[in-house]
């Protein structure tokens, strides 16, 4: 176990210390300026689009291939709203001090361009299975790299989401809930495991339209309830929340001007965590929520990579912002913990005992959306490399994962997940840059009105 913790800690520090900071970020600024801004120009249109589409009920059309758009941006907020807006937020900060927050928000607004463009080229190359529409990376990463290659970087991108998601993300997300529940009723996490595994393998067993009408219904609920409890306690300490302010801008320059921010943290790792947790968060540049913007049935692709921005802000910019003040205005940083504990003595500070409880059924939901979503998205690939009659075995390996991850050492579940996490993102976003003419070309055409 100590040789497999070096193994991953090396990877982990050539990754996400030096490369993917690098990428992640430089592909977010290169689409931000090639589509000049457009998580700005689209801001409003994007809003429009998301309340014009609200529905906690919708119903399927007769002959329809897709998703609502509204139920593929619910299926992809499963997916990015999780553990990483709660426990992740948390590590974050234990580990980065309160200036990784700050990374987090730049690389989000920057990542609202990639996961536009990641939205828009699932749409223009997405494929028409047994009647149903198909789509993600392993699509468009085969229509810009023809040949061995091209088939190389998608195979390789689809074992890689396979093991990050499906796999050990899904161990990431049971972790969190079973952690969670001991902390807040006593409760083993072996048996909020065996609780999970029954209840996603009936989601699983329904497919993508169970997944989305799933999805729609609790998605928003859950958020609501987060927000409106995380509000309460940031009224409750005004004082903290204009302090968590002043922590999160002074930490991201100046780590240590911060009192009571984590020993020894500098800026490159203040960074280092707010890009890492922010990816593992809202997943912008991942290659994983293209493939349920793949599935929408819209009027042009581009209106669904708008769509898709607000996944991210709302992701981002408001839940995770949220943990974030709530555990820096309480003061509830200088506890020593990390993770979904944290949070819970975050929100217990105020809330007493019924903090752990809030965070425990919001950590239910958040990780339980997530670990449905994300095991569509490895079954995507599941099909696409090994054919139909895989998606079974596949589906038993994800839930013993999710049985075995909910009693696991959290610092080493994190970890292997960063690892694959950062592994699944090199094809994808070396497919998306040379998309970006594609992209352009398709955002001017949905901007001209011309394909109407």
């Amino acid at each position: 176990m100590e040789f497999i913790e070096k193994v991953v800690a090396v990877v982990n520090t050539v990754l996400w210390d030096y490369a993917l900071l690098v990428l992640l970020v430089g592909t977010g600024v290169f689409y931000t300026f090639k589509l000049k801004f457009i998580q700005i120009r689209k801001f409003g249109e994007g809003m429009k689009l998301l309340f014009g589409n609200f529905s906690l009920h919708g119903k399927d059309k007769d002959g329809q291939k897709g998703l609502s758009s509204f139920q593929a941006l619910t299926t992809a907020i499963a997916a990015q709203v999780g553990t990483g807006n709660i426990a992740g937020a948390a590590t974050a900060i234990a580990a980065g001090g309160a200036g990784a927050i700050f990374w987090m928000w730049l690389a989000a607004f920057f990542g609202m361009a990639t996961i536009y463009g990641e939205a828009v080229m699932a749409q223009v190359t997405r494929k028409e299975e047994n009647g149903k529409y198909v789509g993600g990376p392993i699509y468009y990463i085969k229509h810009v790299f023809k040949g061995k290659f091209g088939t190389f970087l998608s195979t390789f991108f689809s074992v890689a989401i396979i093991l990050a998601l499906g796999f050990m993300g899904n161990m990431v997300q049971s972790n969190s809930i079973g952690a969670s529940f001991k902390n807040a009723f006593g409760v083993d996490p072996r048996i909020v495991g065996v609780f999970i595994a029954i209840v996603a393998g009936v989601i699983f067993i329904g497919g993508i339209k169970r997944i989305a009408r799933f999805t729609e219904k609790v998605v928003p609920i859950m958020a609501l309830l987060y927000i409106v409890g995380s509000i309460i306690i940031l009224v409750m300490n005004p004082a903290g929340l204009v302090q968590a302010f002043k922590d999160i801008f002074v930490g991201a320059f100046a780590p240590q001007a911060v009192v009571g921010g984590a020993i020894g943290v500098t800026v490159q790792k203040a960074m280092r965590y707010g890009v890492a947790r922010g990816l593992f968060s809202n997943e912008a540049g991942m290659g994983s929520t293209p493939h349920a913007h793949a599935t929408a049935e819209v009027k042009h692709p581009s209106e669904q990579g708008i769509i898709a921005m607000m996944g991210v802000f709302i992701d981002t910019f408001v839940i995770l912002t949220m943990t974030a003040l709530v555990i820096l205005s309480t003061g509830a940083l200088g506890s020593g913990l990390t993770g979904s504990e944290l949070a819970q003595t975050a929100f217990s500070a105020d809330f007493g005992n019924i903090g752990n409880i809030f965070i425990a059924i919001c950590m239910l939901f958040f990780a339980f959306t997530t670990i449905v979503s994300w095991y569509y998205f490895g079954e995507v690939n599941v099909r696409a490399l090994f054919g139909n009659k895989a998606v079974k075995l596949y589906a038993v390996i994800v839930l013993a994962f999710v049985l075995v991850g909910s009693n696991l050492k959290v610092d080493l579940v994190w970890n292997m997940s960063d690892m694959f996490n950062g592994l699944m993102v090199l094809p994808n976003l070396i497919a998306l840059l040379p998309c970006v003419g594609i992209v352009v070309k398709k955002t001017k055409e949905y901007e001209s009105g011309m394909y109407k």
